[in-house]
């Protein structure tokens, strides 16, 4: 009997204080590490597409397509080492050591709050550009956006650190037996995190939207009743481009996708752990970390120089000379 107790801890040296092993049965932690690992391999594969595609076309260097560049780096780190990594904490013992899981947790929440100030920059970007078309190369600069995805990193970084300060003065001081990688927070910073990573940004984000879809409504509806050339001289508010408008729709549906995966999480941390199943609070993060997978799903879909970039990458067409002098749009 003693020997069957020790098989189920993680480090049956400590009996008194070690964790135990995961329970799920075989074949069904098997289906787990098939399903989340591809998912986590795609994530990587088509997000690097992202990267390396902006990154070597010069045409794709623009203050949109930077932001996305942005979140699609944040994207990539999710599936390199946030889905992985949550796999083996949910179906295997921690062997990893404190550090590591602090430096986990640290990744996790960098990741996250950039990804959530991407949107916001992103939601800001399509704002200018179809409310305010007239000023928008003015406002809406590369050099500009470059500044502030550096600083929402920078923020990404030192707020991660205060959110994370008690783990760091002392790793492990929340585990309940040895060797356990968990992220626990008091009831304060919670509180200030919902605010902060999902109130605010999520307010700020459909507003934006909310006020861009009614500018581009009112501007499809006067371009399908063909407005003379006199009224379009006498009208006050400039028109946006018609792929302004298009880049619009599209950016709202990555948008829309966002707050579908974002909003249950927060809303489980909103409740409290003590009244959500485990096996849901379990679906929810799934559901989370898989934004990142749908991001460019919905570039490859809706974007055409993204299919002619990953077209070009895959025949290894960038390796040819001048080659990020390709024209993309």
């Amino acid at each position: 009997m003693e020997v069957e107790d020790g098989a189920e801890l993680c480090f049956p040296q400590f009996p008194n204080t070690s964790c135990r092993k995961p329970s799920s049965p075989w074949p069904q932690t098997l289906l787990i590490y098939i399903v989340c690992y591809s998912i986590s391999l795609t994530t990587v594969t088509l997000n690097l597409l992202i990267i390396i595609s902006i990154s070597h076309f010069r045409q794709l260097h623009t203050p949109t397509n930077i932001l996305l560049l942005s979140l699609a780096v944040s994207d990539f780190l999710v599936g390199l080492v946030v889905m992985p990594v949550e796999v083996l904490k949910k179906t295997s013992c921690w062997f990893l050591g404190d550090f590591v899981c602090f430096l986990y947790n640290y990744l996790t929440c960098i990741s996250t709050g950039s990804s959530i100030g991407d949107m916001v920059l992103i939601s800001v970007d399509r704002y200018v550009a179809i409310c305010d078309p007239l000023h928008y190369n003015t406002r809406i600069t590369v050099n500009r956006v470059r500044f502030s995805v550096f600083l929402c990193w920078l923020y990404s970084a030192s707020y991660s650190l205060f959110f994370l300060r008690d783990d760091l003065t002392q790793l492990g001081r929340y585990n309940s037996c040895y060797r356990e990688c968990l992220l626990v927070i008091d009831y304060f910073t919670g509180i200030m995190d919902l605010v902060l990573t999902f109130i605010v940004p999520v307010t700020v984000i459909v507003a934006l939207y909310l006020r861009v879809f009614a500018v581009a409504v009112s501007q499809a509806r006067a371009m399908r009743t063909h407005i003379t050339a006199v009224t379009l001289q006498l009208s006050v508010t400039p028109k946006a481009k018609k792929s302004e408008l298009k880049a619009a729709r599209t950016l709202g549906v990555l948008v829309v996708v966002f707050l579908m995966c974002f909003c249950p999480y927060y809303c489980v941390s909103l409740v409290g752990d003590s009244w959500v199943n485990a096996s849901f609070a379990s679906y929810v993060l799934f559901v989370f970390f898989c934004n990142s997978s749908l991001n460019p799903v919905i570039y490859a879909f809706l974007y055409p120089w993204f299919r002619k970039a990953v077209k070009l990458i895959v025949t290894l067409q960038i390796l040819q000379p001048g080659s990020c002098e390709t024209n993309m749009l």
